[in-house]
Formats: C-alpha cells, structure tokens, sequence
C-alpha cells in the first residue's frame, strides 16, 4: 500500500478516475446495446434516433479520453453502417 503523502492521494484519485471511468464505458455499452435492439425488431426510425443518442455518448467517452479517437471512429462507423444497411432492406 501507499505510503507517502502523494502515493496515497494518487491512489485516491486513481480510484475516482476509475469509477467514473467503469460508468462512462457502461453508458457506451448500453447506448450501443439500445441500437443493436432497435435494429433487431425493425424499426428504422427507432434506430436512428438510438444511433444520434449513441454517437453522441461514444463521442463524448473519447474526448472524456475514456476511448481512443479511433476506436470511437470505428464503433460509429460500424453502428451508421448499421443503420443504413436495415434502412437500405426496409
């Protein structure tokens, strides 16, 4: 364990970071988790609103620096061309 002044608060603060971390990965899981669905069952428009709320979570988790940039990039490209392929079937 930590002993000095500054181990010790470091510590502290890694423990925060990490909690709002573990929240902020949760949040992306569920949104992406909610377009996933909505494509499931069909409902294109549905969907797209899940899509706009899900970038917007995932974009906000990379530049929190909870995600790279690009793995940002490849999770709303993936989820868009999603998107676009149901809607292209519909």
């Amino acid at each position: 364990m930590a002993k000095s002044k500054s181990a010790i608060k470091r510590h502290k603060q890694s423990l925060k970071r990490k909690a709002r971390n573990r929240h902020v990965r949760s949040s992306v899981r569920s949104a992406i988790k909610d377009v996933r669905s909505a494509l499931e069952t069909k409902s294109g428009e549905e969907a797209g609103k899940a899509l706009s709320k899900a970038a917007s979570v995932i974009s906000r988790a990379g530049s929190k620096g909870v995600l790279h940039k690009k793995n940002v990039a490849r999770k709303v490209a993936r989820l868009s061309r999603a998107v676009q392929k149901s809607a292209g079937n519909a």
